[in-house]
């Protein structure tokens, strides 16, 4: 394989670039979803949110998510709190960053 080849296979891995995304998923008021920055890590797949309707919860990290991205203190992320017990949640979704710039530029994330 000869040096182009190379390249353009790397830049194939790659993915897009970091400032490329085509959408920014927004919480769903009608499936209960809210806004949070973690806190904390507390190990046991678990960690402390802070929502941005001024409630801490200590949210669940599920097996999908686990296993695909890491979470780190500082994360913006989404949270379903769970019907029954309004203090624990479980994480939804995580941002990239690009994606938390354009949440504060939109007004969507109070920082």
């Amino acid at each position: 394989m000869n040096y182009r080849g190379v390249i353009l296979k790397e830049r194939a891995k790659s993915g897009p670039a970091p400032d490329e995304f085509t959408r920014v998923r927004i919480p769903q008021k009608g499936a209960n979803e809210v806004l949070g920055i973690v806190e904390s890590l507390l190990g046991a797949n678990k960690i402390r949110v802070r929502c941005m309707d001024g409630v801490v919860r200590l949210a669940r990290i599920p097996g999908k998510i686990k296993k695909k991205i890491w979470i780190m203190e500082g994360d913006v992320v989404i949270v379903v709190p769970w019907s029954f017990q309004n203090e624990k949640a479980d994480i939804a979704w995580k941002y990239s960053g690009p994606q938390v710039n354009w949440l504060q530029r939109k007004g969507f994330l109070k920082s």
